[in-house]
């Protein structure tokens, strides 16, 4: 269960963090979104912890997950870049990531 919470919580930060670039470009009622998705995402990372999952492992998989997701989704909805550079960088991150979590499964 500690899995569908942690999906859950990368969804919602990743769809607040997309309603927050919409509210600063336009109009300013992306910020309900804005707000309820930050606190869904929060809370089913507390879900996640509570479930028994490591914060080195949960913190580490939600932020390279958001960071990715909303790298790519930025540049499909508005336009933004996604340089070979940043992909590299995308991949750097997702690497490390796979090295906490299997650091911390020895």
């Amino acid at each position: 269960m500690m899995w569908a919470f942690l999906g859950v919580a990368i969804v919602a930060e990743v769809a607040a963090t997309m309603s927050l670039r919409a509210a600063v470009t336009g109009s300013k009622a992306w910020y309900v979104p804005v707000g309820l998705g930050y606190l869904l995402a929060f809370s089913m990372l507390s879900f996640a912890l509570q479930a028994g999952m490591g914060i080195g492992v949960a913190y580490g998989i939600w932020a390279a997950t958001g960071v990715a997701l909303t790298a790519t989704l930025s540049k499909w909805i508005f336009d933004e870049p996604l340089t070979p550079v940043m992909a590299a960088g995308i991949a750097l991150i997702a690497a490390g990531v796979l090295l906490v979590e299997l650091g911390a499964a020895g």
